[in-house]
């Protein structure tokens, strides 16, 4: 078995990427975009998450790209201040922790240039898996020992192999948008949010304060194309259509923004993460949501043991890779739910599920 295929060039995918070359496999990464994706929001790595990092060598470079967020302000509906705080934010908790946020995005490039010897199949997709062999929109049939899944929520893969994603999403009541504009707050390095009974969401500087990144989410359940991005800013636009606040200012820059991105805060569960060679790495195959604060430390620890397990024992590398990671998994989509009740999780309790997994050694 040295022939692996990962669908998805996000986190999961480059990270898994990394790994398998690190242990001899020839890797080859299909995605539908034309290159890795830009924009998404600012991401958190901790826990096992940093000792994987680290142990890819990538541990300074991670720690250069730190959105360095020195607080936050929360407001109301009038954008009157309620409170601040400069020992910890919305979108990174405690601000004295070793975790590193960074933006999506420039995690998603530091993996991508790591990956020493990878094909990349960009602008591609998978269309039909029948054992090894694997059929693409654009490039010719070829066989793969492996599929890995690393295709996120909406998952091509895990559609064509376990079936509709209805099946195993479950929507948590929240939808968010997420893009770049110009720093039009003139925030330094600071972040401000506001607490909204039916809209919400945040600013947060970006980029040593040469940009920033705008979050503007709404409750309830919503019918959507994941794919029809003008009929996702077109919601958006409606939701928030008569709010205060900044948010008037934040819809022009949405028309124009590159790198717009929407969906439902969702989770997915799953009582297998295989069948046959076909394996599912991340939101893929087990999504905690945006609340959690988690998905992307999940993703880089599943990289990791997902590609040791299939070096060391690969007849067996699917049932242990799921028991080492499963009760870790469990615990931080269960954070997740505890978060949306409660507005937030106590930081012993966090702290806990965070580092709730010690890394095997490959």
């Amino acid at each position: 078995m040295t022939n692996v295929l990962i669908s998805g060039a996000g986190i999961g995918g480059p990270a898994l990427a990394y790994w398998l070359r690190h242990h001899g496999f020839d890797v080859t990464v299909v995605e539908p975009a034309r290159g890795p994706r830009p924009g998404g929001q600012a991401v958190d790595v901790r826990g096992p998450a940093l000792e994987v990092v680290e142990r890819m060598g990538l541990g300074e470079r991670l720690r250069s790209f730190s959105t360095n967020m020195r607080g936050m302000s929360v407001v109301d509906a009038e954008g009157t201040e309620l409170f601040c705080s400069t020992t910890h934010t919305m979108s990174g908790g405690d601000l004295a922790s070793p975790d590193v946020e960074l933006l999506r995005d420039d995690l998603a490039r530091l993996l991508f240039d790591a990956g020493d010897g990878v094909e990349y199949l960009f602008g591609d997709t998978i269309t039909s898996i029948d054992g090894t062999r694997v059929t693409f929109e654009k490039a010719a049939p070829r066989d793969f020992d492996v599929v890995v899944g690393a295709d996120g929520l909406h998952s091509n893969v895990r559609g064509l192999v376990f079936g509709p994603e209805t099946e195993f999403a479950t929507h948590l009541g929240t939808n968010l948008a997420v893009f770049t504009a110009p720093n039009f707050l003139g925030l330094d390095h600071w972040q401000v949010f506001q607490q909204g009974d039916v809209v919400g969401g945040g600013v947060m500087s970006a980029r040593s304060n040469a940009e920033c990144r705008v979050y503007m989410g709404f409750y309830g359940e919503v019918s959507f194309d994941h794919r029809d991005v003008d009929a996702q800013r077109r919601l958006v636009a409606e939701k928030f259509a008569g709010a205060g606040w900044i948010w008037p200012a934040a819809l022009e820059h949405m028309w124009e923004a590159p790198d717009f991105h929407f969906d439902s805060m969702s989770q997915i569960r799953m009582d297998s993460w295989s069948s046959g060679n076909v394996v599912l790495l991340g939101d893929a195959g087990y999504c905690g949501s945006p609340l959690s604060g988690q998905g992307t430390s999940m993703a880089l620890v599943a990289a990791y043991v997902l590609a040791g397990e299939l070096a060391e024992d690969p007849s067996n590398a699917f049932r242990r890779y799921e028991e080492l990671l499963r009760p870790y998994v469990v615990a931080n989509q269960d954070m997740a739910l505890k978060n949306q009740e409660n507005g937030g999780a106590p930081t012993e309790e966090f702290a806990a599920v965070v580092t709730s997994l010690d890394l095997p050694d490959y």
